[in-house]
């Protein structure tokens, strides 16, 4: 799955002009991830399952009010999840972000939550300081990825029964 994912998003910045960017090989391990529902819609501390992006920053603010759940590494999965949550949900269910919320608000947090991920990894001495320029690079040009995640799937991905993204939407 991951080689087919690699392949559509390197055909797609291809057409798009957007050449060997280093963000592609996240974007395909991004949609490796969310291919299961259960890394897209995880298990929470404090909710039994994250849906929205409103679901996954409720679970940050649990992490900051409640001592029995504050760990500051949980805030940075949860914020990490929410900018890929919000770009895989702005790039690949764009109509369905636009029918249920809004979109605007979905790239703002998707943004500030990379952004947030970056400055923690750039500020961090551990080897995770090395993803930080990514990071930075995801929130800078959340939009465009959100685009080039749109143009794969209306390009490259097919709606066969098999195919894990056709599960998803019908399954």
């Amino acid at each position: 799955m991951r080689a087919f994912f690699d392949r559509a998003l390197r055909a797609s910045f291809h057409d798009l002009a957007l050449g060997n960017d280093p963000a592609s090989p996240y974007l395909a391990d991004l949609l490796t991830r969310f291919a299961r529902t259960e890394n897209l819609y995880p298990r929470g501390l404090v909710m039994p399952r994250l849906e929205t992006v409103v679901d996954l920053l409720l679970e940050t603010q649990a992490v900051w009010e409640d001592p029995a759940h504050f760990q500051p590494e949980h805030e940075v999965t949860v914020c990490r999840h929410v900018g890929d949550f919000a770009l895989f949900m702005t790039g690949i269910f764009r109509e369905r972000v636009e029918s249920t919320a809004s979109t605007g608000y979905y790239v703002a947090q998707g943004k500030r939550a990379y952004h947030f991920v970056s400055e923690h990894d750039r500020a961090s001495s551990r080897a995770t300081a090395a993803a930080a320029p990514l990071y930075r690079r995801l929130a800078d040009q959340f939009e465009r990825y959100a685009g080039a995640l749109d143009y794969a799937r209306r390009v490259y991905f097919i709606d066969h029964p098999r195919h894990p993204f056709f599960q998803l939407r019908f399954g």
